[in-house]
C-alpha cells in the first residue's frame, strides 16, 4: 500500500533515526549535530517519492526504507552546507536556528560531511535488496549528488549571483541543484522494485518535471511568503541578487511555468495506471504548498 505524504514522513523518521549515530556514544557534538540537522522537521518529499514510486511498482515498504533514508541524508547535508556563512549565510531553517548557529561552523561542516557518507553506507548495507540493485542505487545517488547534479547546480547558483541569465540557463541550474536529487528519489524507488529501463525513464521524466515545479514554487514563496510560515527568511533570494523564476518571468509567468511542469509530470505518468496516483497527487501538491 502506498503511504500518504504524512505516513511516509513518519516512516522516514523511523528509518532515519535508526541509522543516525547515538549521541551517548559520541564525546563530541558531531552526532548531536547530525541528528539536529536531520530530525528538525521537513516535508520529506524525497523519501515520499522513494516510497510512492517503489510501492506503485510492487516493492514492499521494508525494502524502501534504506533508499528513503539515503536521499534524506543527502538532502539534510545539502541544507546544512547551503546555510553556512560561505554559502547562503542563513540563520533559520524550518523555524529553528541553522546547524552552524545551533552548534558552530566547524561542527556543521563535519555533520554535513558525515551525513553524506551515511547516505551511501545506508544503501550499500541495505538489507532485503540484492547486491546489483544496491550497486545501481549507489551509482544513481552519486551522480545526482556530485558535479553533474546537486553540487554542480549549487556551483552554478553561486556563479550566477548578480548576473543576468535566461530561462534555459536558470532551468539547467535547477535541474541539477534541486531536480537531480528529486529525480534520483523516484528512480531509487524504481530500482528497489527492480523496474525495467522504460519504467525508470518514465519515473525520471516525471520527477524531472516535479523538481522544476518544486523549485519554481520555492522561488515564488520567497517573494510572497512570510518568515513564520516559511520557517526561514523571506525575500532572501532578491537580497542576494540570485536569479529566480519570478525575477525572470514575473510572478504570473512563474506560476504558469510551474503549472506547465506539473502538466508534463502528469503526462509522463499516463502509462503507470492507478498505482501512480500518489505520485500525481505529489505533483499537484508541490505548487499548492505555502512553505
Amino acid at each position: 500500500m502506498v503511504p500518504t505524504l504524512t505516513e511516509a514522513a513518519r516512516r522516514a523518521e523511523g528509518a532515519l533515526s535508526a541509522r543516525l549515530p547515538d549521541e551517548a556514544d559520541d564525546p563530541t557534538p558531531l552526532a548531536a549535530a547530525m541528528r539536529y540537522a536531520v530530525t528538525g522537521g521537513g516535508k520529506r518529499v524525497r523519501p515520499f517519492l522513494v516510497y510512492a514510486a517503489g510501492t506503485a511498482l510492487g516493492a514492499p515498504l521494508e525494502r524502501l526504507d534504506a533508499p528513503a533514508a539515503a536521499v534524506e541524508f543527502i538532502h539534510a547535508y545539502s541544507l546544512v552546507h547551503d546555510d553556512l556563512p560561505a554559502m547562503d549565510d542563513d540563520d533559520l531553517r524550518r523555524g529553528h536556528p541553522t546547524c552552524h548557529r545551533a552548534f558552530d561552523e566547524a561542527t556543521a561542516i563535519l555533520a554535513g560531511d558525515a551525513l553524506q557518507a551515511l547516505a551511501f553506507s545506508a544503501l550499500a548495507e541495505a538489507e532485503g535488496l540484492p547486491e546489483p540493485a544496491r550497486l545501481r542505487m549507489v551509482a544513481q545517488l552519486a551522480r545526482a549528488t556530485g558535479a553533474d547534479g546537486m553540487v554542480g547546480g549549487q556551483a552554478r547558483d553561486i556563479s550566477a549571483v548578480g548576473r543576468e541569465t535566461d530561462l534555459a540557463g536558470l532551468e539547467a541550474m535547477h535541474r541539477r541543484k534541486t531536480g537531480a536529487l528529486i529525480e534520483a528519489s523516484a528512480r531509487l524507488g524504481g530500482l528497489a522494485a527492480e523496474a525495467d529501463e522504460t519504467t525508470l525513464a518514465t519515473l525520471g521524466r516525471y520527477a524531472a518535471a516535479v523538481g522544476l515545479a518544486f523549485q519554481i514554487q520555492d522561488d515564488i514563496l520567497d517573494v510572497v511568503g512570510d518568515t513564520e510560515t516559511l520557517g526561514k527568511a523571506g525575500g532572501a533570494d532578491a537580497a542576494r541578487e540570485k536569479p529566480t523564476y519570478p525575477a525572470l518571468l514575473g510572478l504570473d509567468g512563474a506560476r504558469e511555468r510551474a503549472r506547465a511542469m506539473v502538466h508534463d509530470a502528469l503526462e509522463a505518468l499516463a502509462e503507470l495506471g492507478d498505482g501512480a496516483e500518489p505520485l500525481r497527487d505529489l505533483a499537484r501538491y508541490v505548487i499548492e504548498r505555502d512553505h
